[in-house]
């Protein structure tokens, strides 16, 4: 057994407002974004960094457990124990309760879930800090309390339930447990969505406008004009007074800088380069591509899709570019190609590389702990309320 080694990196989320660093250029372990790796990392280039990766982790045994998101690289995701989605990774590690420390190889609220859901014993480690989400960063907590004062003025905030999904900060999952509303994921986002019209009229849906209006319309039925979009820079979200009274749900402006990519015109190009291709597309993609799409589903479902599908078969993916990969390279019987022309990985979560791994892992070997995520006690109770109304969802 690895003996509790004395932290030297934690980052700790609060309900504040913190300051924007450049990335890479200061620290401040209270920020979710602009820290910059506080040791020196492997080179890339070393030849012997698969060996030493392998020696670490042999050396830390059962105390530690690496999880592995399906959009990380494939030099990551060879290291890890379980892959999955941010869901099923935080569940993972909290079944494992022998596992004292994990290793998250996600993003940054991907780390946050896991810490929620962990025992006081357990540590969780993002191996690098800069790893954030871009959809998680659209929402703060202090904005999204300016949005409720405003329902609260109209009087609408006691018949409104905040639906949060997964891709958000420990804050905002933290405010939707203290104002009687859920986490979703995009598996179960039609159910919690429900869930939330069955306790009041309206629905708050943070931070991912395309998931929350996707599944709102074509999922529950709803028009899109049953929708508006808040905008958080904009006195009242830019929406008069009757817009919101009116709205069965409000969206955020929000949305995933790698599923907002993809387009109809993707699409038909797609058609027209593979006759018989079946369009595959994740919920956080734009709605006209979500409607034109054969088939919508969660990163999971997707991967279902295209691995039970039979020999011959043809498929457009449209989500990150390291699993649409990984698919085509696992699936040699079938046609599997990206959805866009361009190449575009997830920048975020592709911070998280094999270097970075490494030296988390060295570090803990050598006795040190480094970038340990933990969030608030009290943040982390009203969060973990929200989690647990979607494990209890009908």
């Amino acid at each position: 057994m690895i003996s509790a080694p004395k932290p030297v990196s934690v980052y700790t989320l609060a309900m504040g407002i913190t300051e924007v660093l450049l990335l890479g250029k200061q620290s401040d372990l209270k920020s979710e974004r602009g820290v910059s790796c506080d040791g020196a990392l492997p080179s890339p280039s070393d030849p012997d960094l698969v060996a030493r990766a392998k020696a670490a982790r042999a050396t830390l045994g059962s105390s530690a457990m690496v999880l592995g998101h399906h959009y990380q690289r494939d030099e990551v995701i060879a290291f890890a124990d379980i892959r999955g989605d941010s869901f099923k990774l935080a569940q993972a590690a909290a079944d494992n309760e022998s596992a004292e420390f994990i290793f998250f190889c996600g993003v940054h609220f991907m780390a946050e879930s896991a810490d929620i859901l962990t025992t006081k014993n357990q540590k969780v480690i993002l191996p690098d800090l800069a790893a954030g989400c871009s959809m998680a960063d659209m929402a703060t907590a202090a904005q999204v309390e300016d949005c409720w004062q405003v329902l609260e003025k109209l009087g609408v905030a006691k018949r409104t339930i905040p639906i949060t999904y997964m891709n958000s900060s420990a804050a905002i999952k933290a405010f939707t447990g203290k104002n009687n509303g859920a986490v979703c994921t995009s598996s179960n986002a039609m159910r919690a969505m429900k869930w939330a019209f069955d306790k009041g009229d309206k629905v708050l849906f943070l931070p991912d406008q395309h998931l929350g209006r996707n599944t709102a319309v074509l999922s529950l039925g709803l028009k899109l004009e049953d929708c508006v979009l808040w905008n958080p820079w904009k006195k009242n979200g830019g929406l008069s007074d009757d817009q919101i009274k009116s709205a069965k749900v409000i969206l955020w402006r929000g949305h995933c800088s790698v599923h907002g990519r993809f387009s109809v015109e993707n699409i038909n190009q797609a058609r027209a380069l593979l006759p018989g291709v079946q369009i595959l597309v994740h919920p956080e993609c734009q709605h006209d591509v979500v409607a034109n799409a054969d088939l919508v589903g969660s990163t999971e479902m997707i991967i279902k899709s295209v691995t039970q599908s039979p020999a011959g078969s043809k498929w457009a993916v449209g989500t990150e570019l390291n699993l649409v990969q990984r698919l085509a390279n696992e699936n040699p019987d079938k046609q599997v190609i990206f959805l866009d022309k361009t190449i575009c990985y997830c920048s975020t979560m592709n911070r998280i590389d094999l270097p970075h791994l490494v030296w988390a892992m060295e570090a803990l070997v050598s006795g040190r702990i480094v970038n340990q995520i933990q969030v608030e006690d009290q943040v982390a109770q009203y969060a973990k309320v929200a989690l647990e109304r979607m494990l209890a969802l009908p």
